[in-house]
């Protein structure tokens, strides 16, 4: 298995005592934007000197803009079911927690799609438990049509991004073919035995069967994979390498390795003790990680959920996020605009502003929040995309794309003080595109949306 227990520790013990020279060497490597070797990976993981610690943060801050300059992705997650036959110990949806399930009917989906539409978002995460019975394949399928079918005032959602249980290649050749965006799992943790004890009795037990999801999902025809772990379970540096190596695996196998990783940490939910975990991580050391995986995978997006606050969620956009969530909810029908209603979380949330408010606090920190879905719809994914990332050509792509996709949010959902500051910051971007033929196809194509004409992208 590409998950070498043995050599992570061995990785881990050897560059506990390197030098500072030696440290200093590793962060030179890391300012070519070439990735790093795992012994290097592990050789920032120790890092505990605040002077290279504040180099790593600003080697990764630098490398995040030269690839993905100041565009902010933003999207929401969208719980269909919160039924489950796993007893996750960290989850409010494990199966001892005894409440009343529920999953939505297409109506109930299509209703919150329109309010989630009426927040301008364009792009969302579909979350279910793992049911056989009461959430099978087919029900997700169904989810996914009745999102892609459903229509506002102001347009559709563009994409949906996928965050269910490992299932089979059949399954993925599925979402495949409904037009999915990325699948998304987390491992959890990739300490075989800290995942066997999180997982006790659970259908989602079966590591190896779970670690090989992906696999199953690239054969089954998704090229693009969002990887992640649940920071808190085990020995942080064990996960972070991990990460690498499972990233390494793909590329590896399938020449592509993670389009995205998501850096959630455990948080309190309903029948979870925080007490009970001795490796959850503290602020400073959550900033190295995030930096570090920066610097380890230059080109892969890194998302950040409303599990943290907004002020950690402002300082981690320097040190290399590129995706955020925005007015999340993460109880199943929890967007619904009455207020009688009150379902278990999966987990608690810690920025509950509006989407506006987000997109607000972006703009005033010189960020483009990107609604841009353009990507997916032309085909520019997997290895493709990574390709384009890395001849360094994405700007030219993404850049006029959120401009656009943010023109549009402001005409249809923005208040006075975005209009002023939103517009603002478009027309400083327009002439900051050096192509002249972009900025003008730019400029045309935001003088059509304000005309009316939608769905402008290239």
């Amino acid at each position: 298995m590409f998950i070498n227990h043995e050599y992570i520790t061995k990785l881990i013990n050897d560059t506990k005592n390197v030098s500072l020279e030696e440290i200093q060497e590793v962060l030179n490597i890391a300012k070519e934007k070439r990735g790093l070797t795992h012994k290097q990976i592990a050789t920032l993981l120790n890092i505990e000197d605040e002077q290279q610690l504040k180099q790593v943060y600003k080697i990764a801050g630098e490398m995040k803009n030269d690839i993905y300059g100041n565009r902010v992705v933003v999207f929401a997650p969208l719980y269909v079911s919160n039924y489950c036959v796993n007893n996750c110990k960290y989850c409010g949806y494990k199966r001892d927690n005894k409440f009343k399930r529920k999953k939505l009917t297409r109506k109930e989906i299509q209703q919150q799609v329109k309010i989630l539409e009426k927040m301008g978002h364009k792009r969302l995460a579909l979350e279910a438990g793992e049911d056989p019975v009461n959430c099978d394949i087919d029900y997700i399928l169904d989810s996914i049509d009745a999102i892609y079918k459903t229509e506002n005032e102001n347009g559709n959602i563009r994409r949906i991004n996928v965050n269910i249980a490992a299932t089979t290649v059949e399954n993925y050749k599925k979402l495949k073919e409904a037009n999915i965006g990325t699948y998304i799992l987390f491992q959890e943790t990739y300490h075989k035995p800290t995942y066997e004890e999180m997982h006790e009795k659970s259908l989602k037990g079966d590591y190896n069967y779970h670690l090989t999801a992906f696999d199953r999902a690239m054969e089954g025809g998704i090229d693009d994979v969002g990887g992640g772990v649940l920071f808190g379970l085990a020995n942080y540096k064990f996960e972070v390498l991990s990460l690498m190596l499972h990233n390494d695996h793909l590329e590896d196998k399938f020449g592509v390795g993670f389009h995205t990783i998501s850096v959630p940490r455990i948080r309190k939910a309903e029948g979870v003790n925080l007490q009970e975990y001795p490796n959850i991580i503290d602020d400073n050391t959550f900033k190295k990680i995030v930096a570090i995986i920066r610097l380890a995978v230059p080109f892969t997006g890194i998302i950040l959920s409303t599990r943290e606050t907004a002020n950690m969620r402002k300082e981690l956009l320097q040190y290399g996020i590129s995706q955020v969530s925005a007015g999340s909810c993460t109880d199943v029908g929890g967007y619904n605009e009455s207020d009688d209603h009150k379902m278990t979380n999966q987990f608690s949330l810690e920025d509950h502003r509006a989407p506006i408010d987000v997109l607000k606090s972006l703009i005033k920190d010189n960020y483009i929040p990107s609604y841009c879905t353009a990507c997916y719809r032309e085909g520019r994914t997997g290895d493709r995309f990574m390709r384009l990332a890395k001849s360094g050509q994405i700007h030219n792509v993404c850049t006029p794309n959120a401009l656009m996709t943010l023109t549009e949010y402001i005409l249809d959902y923005g208040d006075e003080e975005l209009h002023n500051i939103g517009f603002e910051l478009i027309d400083r971007e327009i002439d900051k595109i050096e192509n002249v033929k972009v900025q003008q196809l730019v400029r045309n194509n935001i003088s059509k949306l304000k005309d009316g004409v939608r769905d402008l992208y290239i």
